[in-house]
């Protein structure tokens, strides 16, 4: 199982970016799939969960602002994540993850990660 983040970069305080997730080796629209960002000093925080029915989960400190989403269309089996009303405390570095699972439990136990892509947020 291979999971490639890109779309990381740097944005404006308001400005918006769509991170990618290109997965290989597992499905991405039959899975549990995430994203999770590390904030410095303590353990990833899942930000957004899809599972294999595109119920979405998110943390309240997103909620409203970012949207997860699946595509499998064109052969892309690819997981996003569209962040809007971008804030200094988003600048993270954002990693996809992969449980082996149809649904999310409350808190996944992530089975493949990918190598994270880095936002930044200037004020």
């Amino acid at each position: 199982v291979q999971l490639v983040e890109s779309g990381g970069g740097s944005v404006q305080s308001g400005g918006s970016l769509r991170l990618s997730c290109a997965a290989s080796g597992i499905t991405v629209k039959t899975s549990c799939m995430g994203w999770l960002r590390q904030v410095p000093g303590k353990e990833r925080e899942a930000i957004a969960t899809i599972d294999s029915d595109g119920v979405t989960n998110y943390g309240a400190s997103v909620k409203g602002r970012f949207i997860i989403s699946q595509d499998q269309d064109n052969g892309k089996n690819t997981l996003y994540l569209e962040m809007n009303s971008l804030k200094p405390d988003d600048a993270d570095m954002y990693f996809c993850a992969a449980e082996i699972a149809y649904y999310c439990s409350r808190e996944p136990s992530w089975d493949f990660w990918g190598q994270g892509t880095q936002v930044a947020v200037s004020s």
